[in-house]
């Protein structure tokens, strides 16, 4: 009479090893998908990020003569800002405020009047700004981090 008594315990174990098993692994599942849960809410709860504070470096407006086939006299008046990616970037253009206007002036005064007042003709000019300052203003300097060219002024008489 002792065999079915082991038996019986035995069966007996390994039901509650199936029991505890299933107990445990549904904790398991629950912790894991609640988890999950509180995860996406606070994705779904969290600000979005702000964008970076942009850097601008106003430039004085420019009264400029302009080249002009028929010899008369055209004229452009321009004020202009430029975005730089850092703090950097702006103290460097204050401090070389002068050689930045010199530069300015030199490549403004030798534009086309026709050329200027069209759409390219102003992305051009954009782009050629954005070029002056691939030359350092100074050596030895950082290198510089002029990112756009926003003009906030733009007669061409």
């Amino acid at each position: 009479m002792a065999k079915p008594n082991k038996r019986g315990k035995s069966l007996w174990l390994i039901g509650l090893l199936i029991i505890l098993f299933s107990v445990g692994s549904s904790i398991g599942v629950y912790l894991l998908m609640d988890s999950q849960q509180e995860a996406s809410a606070n994705e779904e709860q969290s600000e979005p990020e702000e964008a970076p504070t942009p850097i601008f470096v106003t430039i004085e407006p420019f009264t400029v003569n302009l080249q002009d086939d028929e010899y008369s006299e055209r004229l452009l008046y321009v004020g202009l800002s430029l975005k730089v990616g850092d703090d950097k970037t702006k103290e460097v253009l204050k401090q070389y405020m002068p050689e930045v206007r010199s530069r300015l002036l030199m490549l403004l005064s030798s534009q086309e009047a026709g050329a200027l007042v069209k759409p390219e003709g102003k992305q051009r000019l954009a782009d050629q700004i954005l070029t002056l300052f691939d030359e350092p203003l100074a050596e030895p300097q950082p290198p510089l981090d002029v990112t756009g060219v926003l003009f906030s002024e733009f007669i061409v008489q």
